[in-house]
């Protein structure tokens, strides 16, 4: 079991549960040197490398093997896992996993960053009609 730091639509507890097929336990956390900016034309974001970058975010501790292989076929060819050093509220950090914008496909990423309260206001139930693929996930 490892633990994956999460930055987008996943730290909505209901969006995870439906993803992963659990809910592990969650805590609050940022992952300094990387960049948190929205996809063009969608409602979740992606993650790059960014000197100075900070993204706040949550820590799924102990995720179960199952649940990793749902998690990669959601975010799809356009992310890769990276293992990270995520620093928590309290001052010590962990490892975790993450999902990182691989190079070929930054091009689709915006210079605006993503707002996880303006998702909430707006993009969340836009996001939840548009994907209908938790079903295809086992």
């Amino acid at each position: 079991m490892r633990n994956l730091f999460v930055y987008g639509t996943l730290m909505c507890e209901d969006i995870m549960h439906q993803v992963a097929g659990c809910l592990p336990a969650r805590l609050a956390g940022a992952l300094t040197g990387y960049e948190r900016r929205a996809v063009k034309g969608e409602h979740y974001p992606g993650l790059v490398p960014g000197a100075g970058g900070r993204v706040d975010g949550v820590v799924y501790r102990d995720v179960p093997g199952f649940a990793w292989a749902r998690l990669d076929r959601f975010e799809g060819d356009m992310y890769r896992r990276r293992c990270v050093r995520v620093q928590l509220t309290d001052g010590a950090t962990l490892m975790a996993e993450t999902y990182v914008v691989r190079r070929g496909f930054v091009s689709r990423l915006d210079n605006a960053e993503w707002n996880f309260s303006e998702f909430l206001r707006s993009g969340k139930a836009k996001f939840c009609r548009h994907y209908q693929g938790y079903a295809q996930l086992d």
